[in-house]
């Protein structure tokens, strides 16, 4: 039998109140691509951390190519053979690709050289890549790929990668899955983390599934169906998002050549968007990241300060009302960015609840903020939507993405908005607590509220959405019935193609 490359014996974190990785065991061949699925807190992150050197295991031993491997930080992991392509990009905007480059090196050669080699791997491998471009400028897929060549250029044995097709277009996508597939062929293993199933399917050779911090078991994905793989996961029965036909009502919101200047250098302008949207429909917005989502986002909820007349509410100019303002009147929104923007880090979640529902949920009552009904909140949002946290007094960091994504979701949905603007509402969020928050957004219509989806997630916005847009470079193209739409059609305009000609290419 062939070696494994990387071996995992009885791997054991835990944290205060939570065992985050309880005897975990596992072994990734040479050129295999495995995947790591599990739900939201299931110790995926945990698990890959100690393999790259960021935390160290209570107990457990690990083996990379035959011999002990105990890193004792990421260092010591890539001068061992370990690259990780993280979720969140950490790349510095004003800088070039290969300024970027070089600080993620521990003997980065000179600059000229560093650019040619740059030149060299990312073509080798179809990532394209020009070295003196600002990181700034570059669209979602460009900076993955900064990352990506990043790691290849330390000629990595084993590379992790953690939801690495969450801000792509679907054919950025099969540009990925060609270039895993080539170093596949070169003999590099990949550990691979995604909520996408069917990316999994065509992608992995094998998968462990971690439940509550334990291997539950393995499969073939491709041999397993995304059902399968996804009950696995939550040891439950899936339940699909459903919806009845609820009439869509009058208007309520109303966009008039909403158009606003970039905020800083790297900024996206908003150029003329226009729409309607009405009482009981989903409005899908597609769009690759960095093409206006956010500032679409802060103009709505008020962060951002618009022209007069530019965004009506129920017929009521809103360009003088701030957030609060338009909280009391039922326009809420959840940002996509959750740790920093939609929670605080630091405050426990009954914090976090009274940040957002003080107004509408009576939690502040003649200048006092009443903690108590608070904490009644917060434990609502925890029980509702399944938030795994040993208590509501826990900070909102301590939690796992797709948790925290689960609490802030909740947090505004349980407000009973009339408008409700989400901006990637499941990224990160396993398949079972996706299909809950889908649920959650479809009842909302069905009870009479208008909901705007913003999301890169194709299978999301065709499963929620009554119309489809496409944003691209601060312009939204005219929406369209979801029903017939194709993916591909779909891609193409998120792409650039602008307009109705894009949606019938």
């Amino acid at each position: 039998m062939t070696t494994p490359l990387l071996s995992l014996r009885g791997l054991t974190k835990a944290y205060p109140g939570v065992v985050a990785n309880d005897d975990v065991s596992l072994e990734i061949g040479p050129g295999e691509i495995h995947a790591l699925l599990g739900e939201n807190g299931a110790g995926k992150s945990t698990l890959v951390k100690m393999i790259y050197g960021l935390v160290k295991p209570d107990s457990g031993t690990m083996e990379f190519k035959g011999a002990s491997f105990a890193p004792q930080d990421p260092r010591t992991a890539r001068a061992s053979g370990v690259g990780m392509v993280f979720q969140h990009f950490s790349l510095f905007d004003a800088l070039t690709v290969a300024e970027n480059i070089a600080l993620g090196m521990e003997n980065a050669p000179a600059m000229g050289q560093l650019a040619a080699r740059i030149r060299e791997v990312s073509q080798s491998y179809g990532l394209p890549l020009a070295p003196d471009r600002t990181v700034g400028d570059l669209s979602a897929g460009e900076r993955q790929r900064v990352e990506i060549i990043r790691c290849l250029l330390q000629d990595p044995k084993l590379l992790i990668m953690d939801e690495p097709t969450s801000v792509l277009t679907p054919q950025e996508v099969a540009i990925l899955f060609e270039t895993l597939n080539k170093l596949q062929s070169e003999g590099t293993s990949i550990l691979y983390i995604s909520h996408k199933l069917e990316e999994i399917r065509t992608l992995c050779d094998s998968a462990t599934i971690l439940r509550l911090g334990k291997v539950v078991g393995t499969c073939v994905p491709a041999q397993t169906s995304a059902r399968d793989m996804a009950e696995m996961m939550v040891g439950t029965a899936l339940k699909t998002p459903q919806r009845s036909g609820t009439q869509v009502g009058e208007v309520i919101l109303e966009l008039d050549k909403l158009s606003l200047p970039p905020a800083n250098d790297f900024g996206m302008p908003l150029r003329a968007i226009s729409l309607n949207l009405r009482k009981g429909e989903v409005l899908g917005i597609g769009g690759v990241a960095g093409n206006g989502q956010d500032e679409l986002l802060g103009a709505l909820s008020g962060e951002t300060t618009v022209g007069n007349g530019m965004i009506t509410y129920k017929g009521q100019d809103l360009s003088s009302l701030g957030p609060n303002e338009r909280r009391a009147i039922g326009l809420l929104s959840a940002p996509e960015e959750r740790l920093g923007h939609a929670a605080a880090p630091d405050m426990s979640l009954v914090e976090n609840a009274m940040l957002t529902g003080a107004t509408r949920e009576g939690l502040e009552k003649g200048g006092m903020l009443d903690w108590a009904a608070a904490r009644k909140f917060a434990d609502r949002i925890i029980t509702a939507f399944d938030v795994r946290t040993p208590s509501a007094a826990n900070a909102a960091r301590s939690l796992s993405g797709g948790n925290l994504q689960k609490f802030v979701i909740g947090r505004e949905v349980l407000q009973r908005p009339n408008v409700l603007v989400v901006n990637q509402p499941t990224w990160g969020v396993d398949a079972s607590a996706a299909a809950a928050i889908r649920q959650a957004l479809l009842d909302l219509a069905m009870g009479g509220a208008a909901v705007i989806v913003i999301s890169q997630d194709l299978d999301e916005l065709m499963e929620v959405s009554d119309r489809f847009a496409a944003l691209n470079e601060g312009r939204l193209s005219p929406p369209r019935p979801a029903a017939g739409l194709t993916v591909d059609e779909i891609g193409l305009m998120m792409g650039g193609a602008h307009g109705l000609e894009a949606a019938h290419v």
